[in-house]
This record gives C-alpha cells, sequence and structure tokens, in this order.
C-alpha cells in the first residue's frame, strides 16, 4: 500500500500489502495496468435533470478484477441497479438540505462528502415516503459492483480501451477539467450507458480492504479504511484506469472525491446483456431507457 498524500493510500503494484512512501498525488501511480481497445461507444451523452436520479440495471456475472498479483475472478450473483451518473449536488441537497461541494453547480456531482455523508444520503433517500413504500433502498456499490459496471464486459485498463488517448472522449481528468469537476453526462458512456465512471471524482464504495472474497462482497458498515474507485478531475491517465483504487478513512472529504448509488429492486429484469465468461468479448448492449427516480425538493 502507498501514501499517497490527503489522507489517501493506493496498492502498490507487485506489492499489495507494503507500506510505501508519501507521494505526490497528482502524479501519483494508483496501482494498475494500462491496457485498451475502443468498445464503440458512439451514443450522444442525454441531459441530466437536477431532480432525477436515473439507474441501469445490471445482469449477474463473472469477470476478472483487480491486476498484476492482485487479479481474481469474481462472480456478481444477483442484479443491481446502479446509478448511470454520480450524484449531482442538487439531488444531494434536496435529500440532505445542504450542498458541501467546492465547485458550486447543481449539475455537478457532489463533492467533499465523507463516506458516513454519502451512507447518511443512501439512508434518507431510502426513507422517502414514495421510496419506502415503493420498497427500494439505496446504498453505495460494493467495489465489486463498481468495477463489474465500469467494465461493461471490457476486459480492458479503460471501459473503452487501451488507448489513453480516448480519455479526454470519456472523461474529466488533469488534461481537460480546467481544475475543476463539471456537471455529470457530459461525457461518452460507456458499452451498459453509464457515465463519468472515469474522472470527475473519485467514487466511494462501500467495502474496507479485503481483496480475497470470490462472490459478492457484504456490504460492509465503518470499516478503517473505504474504497474510492475512478479518478478525478485532477488526476493522470494512470488514476483514471478502471483497475485504480485509494483508500481513505470514513470520515476523509475533499473536493475531488463524491459518490454514485445502487438502487435494490425486487425480481428485476436485467438492461445488460449477461456475460458467460471472465473476458466477454463485449457484446453489443442493448441500451435501454434507464429508469428514473424523481426527487421533489425537500421543505
Amino acid at each position: 500500500m502507498k501514501q499517497l498524500g490527503f489522507g489517501l493510500y493506493s496498492r502498490a503494484i507487485n506489492d499489495p500489502f507494503t507500506i510505501g512512501v508519501s507521494m505526490n498525488l497528482f502524479k501519483s501511480t494508483v496501482g494498475c495496468l494500462t491496457i485498451f481497445t475502443l468498445c464503440g461507444c458512439d451514443r450522444s451523452p442525454e441531459p441530466v435533470s437536477k431532480s432525477s436520479m436515473e439507474f441501469k440495471l445490471i445482469s449477474p456475472g463473472t469477470f476478472m478484477m483487480g491486476e498484476g498479483d492482485d487479479v481474481h475472478q469474481v462472480t456478481i450473483t444477483k442484479p443491481y441497479m446502479i446509478g448511470v451518473h454520480e450524484v449531482t449536488q442538487a439531488q444531494y441537497e434536496q435529500v440532505m438540505n445542504k450542498n458541501p461541494s467546492n465547485f458550486k453547480g447543481a449539475e455537478n456531482p457532489v463533492e467533499r462528502v465523507t463516506w458516513d455523508d454519502a451512507v447518511e444520503f443512501c439512508h434518507k433517500l431510502s426513507e422517502l415516503p414514495d421510496q419506502k413504500a415503493a420498497g427500494n433502498i439505496y446504498r453505495l456499490p460494493t467495489e465489486a459492483e463498481w468495477e463489474y459496471a465500469c467494465r461493461a464486459s471490457t476486459s480492458t485498463n479503460f471501459s473503452f480501451g487501451d488507448d489513453e488517448g480516448e480519455l479526454g472522449l470519456h472523461g474529466w481528468y488533469h488534461a481537460n477539467s480546467d481544475s475543476k469537476t463539471h456537471p455529470v453526462g457530459e461525457k461518452q458512456p460507456n458499452a451498459w450507458g453509464l457515465h463519468d465512471f472515469q474522472g470527475n471524482v473519485w467514487e466511494w464504495c462501500s467495502d474496507s480492504i479485503d481483496k480475497d472474497y470470490m462472490y459478492d462482497p457484504p456490504a460492509l458498515h465503518n470499516p478503517a479504511l473505504n474504497v474510492c474507485r475512478g479518478g478525478a478531475w485532477y488526476g493522470y491517465e494512470d488514476n483514471c484506469r478502471v483497475p485504480s483504487f485509494v483508500y481513505t478513512s470514513p470520515g476523509f472529504s475533499k473536493d475531488f472525491v463524491g459518490f454514485r448509488v445502487v438502487r435494490e429492486t425486487n425480481n428485476p429484469e436485467p438492461d445488460n446483456p449477461e456475460p458467460d465468461n471472465p473476458e466477454p468479448d463485449n457484446p453489443e448492449p442493448d441500451n435501454p431507457e434507464p429508469d428514473t427516480l424523481k426527487l421533489n425538493p425537500t421543505s
């Protein structure tokens, strides 16, 4: 494990459990390889409503998670719905009655939120009368769910392939962000219609540091160190690769850390094709319209 500064840590390549030296976060290597192949994702970004949250239903499947000495096969055993976008500031404020973000913008991702803040948001959203009546429960994705959805049946370092020169089409990072976050959904989605998995803000996951599971990891509560995935607006290409991740304490908050949510459903029908092997051949997704949750402003 390497300390990256700002209270963040990452796995070191080929040395996953070694404490390393402090290094500059802006040019840190967040433990992963670099590989690419274009996934042919050319659909235009969809407009995002300030008062709605869109979800895609993801089917179960098996994939190879991680890289290097950390690679292992993981099976997602149940379908789940994951946010098409990172949670926006407008959405967060409608549920929490506050907006802690530094880079203000209703449709920008909320940032400067701790893991505890993200968990509280999920709890309050689940307790809204209409959501409670529908039996909907919101939570952070496990790290396996996050990577599975981000990969979208690919096995490359980016969801769109191995050519880091294409990153600017799919995410906000140091070369194109102007040192700030941007409205969600402006970049091209992955093959399953999901936006901003690479760049903009790091995203909280529910997991702590346990990589030995082979099936769905549990959604852990209050672990010592939590995982963030996806890279952020300040990061270099390496930070935004699918396998890249950092660890930090649940109380950590900076203007490059946000989250997206998962919605648990009963007997869902998956939107994405079901992979039949750990390294699928990038099947063409159906990409139906995402399910949309309308949020009413809180009083």
